[in-house]
């Protein structure tokens, strides 16, 4: 597994994630983690549009590193095959998030697995960044579960900020909502009658949540919580019982209008004095 963070407000949007990979056998249990897997991209080289990842790390045989590298060059214009596929002048977040699953699902997925894919098959892929010309950033998620990918959804639209996390769930729902992911069937167990659950959780998020967000705090502040929350989740994982599924190098990348899509952190596997 992984966690994957966005903190979006209104100067921008901040990408941060670990690094783990996680090998599973038949029955799901970590058999080998990795830490040194890729999750965070900039989409288009020049344009404010990143990506994560988190959940399955490949279709087939190619990592999501190289899916989305492949994609990129599409988008960029720079495959021969497919210059339909070159993002527009006035393209917008909801064209690429399009673009997007119509390639990991339709294209990529469909023609590796067809209607079987593997046992547990899960991804999920955010797209955030400004559509042409726009003031504000927007979040995309594109999930594949099973043999299904239903079209992409819209996380935060332009005005809505506040942050957003997947991968490895529980640690950020105890902290900043209140309640464990577990809580709602903790209920049911005690008995709660099942039509009222669902409002009781709400209740209790709207009493317990943390709102850790504010729409006009500094891109540095933002920044600094998404790197707070993917290194709160790894400190969880390590401490709590069990594989540490969340873990290595913490990525951050931010994306502001003015600046475009920038790394904050990065892990290279080369000497940037070797490739100038």
């Amino acid at each position: 597994m992984t966690v994957i963070v966005t903190v979006k407000i209104n100067d921008g949007i901040v990408l941060a994630c670990d690094s783990a990979a996680t090998f599973s056998n038949e029955n799901g249990a970590p058999v080998k983690i990795y830490n040194n897997a890729n999750k965070a991209f900039n989409l288009v080289k020049g344009l404010p549009i990143g990506t994560l990842a988190c959940g399955a790390g490949g279709i087939g045989a190619a990592s999501m590193s190289t899916i989305t590298k492949d994609l990129r060059r599409r988008l960029s214009g720079d495959d021969k095959d497919h210059l339909d596929w070159k993002l527009p002048d006035d393209y917008t977040m909801e064209f690429v998030a399009g673009r997007v699953r119509q390639f990991l699902f339709e294209e990529l997925y469909l023609t590796e697995y067809g209607n079987t894919p593997p046992a547990g098959f899960s991804l999920a892929y955010k797209v955030a960044g400004y559509s042409a010309g726009a003031a504000l950033p927007e979040l995309w998620d594109i999930r594949i579960v099973g043999d299904k990918c239903p079209d992409p959804i819209l996380l935060r639209a332009a005005d809505v900020c506040g942050c957003n996390w997947d991968g490895e769930l529980d640690a950020l729902c105890r902290l900043i909502l209140g309640v464990g992911i577990k809580f709602k069937d903790v209920l049911l167990e005690e008995g709660v009658p099942p039509e009222v659950v669902d409002e009781a959780v709400e209740k209790v998020r709207n009493r317990l949540g943390a709102p850790v967000v504010v729409e006009a705090m500094p891109i540095q502040d933002a920044i600094e919580l998404a790197t707070f929350m993917v290194q709160t989740t790894i400190g969880f994982m390590r401490f709590n019982f069990g594989a540490e599924t969340v873990g290595g190098p913490i990525e951050v990348a931010v994306i502001t209008k003015h600046e475009g899509f920038k790394w904050v952190n990065r892990k290279l596997f080369f000497p940037e004095s070797l490739n100038p």
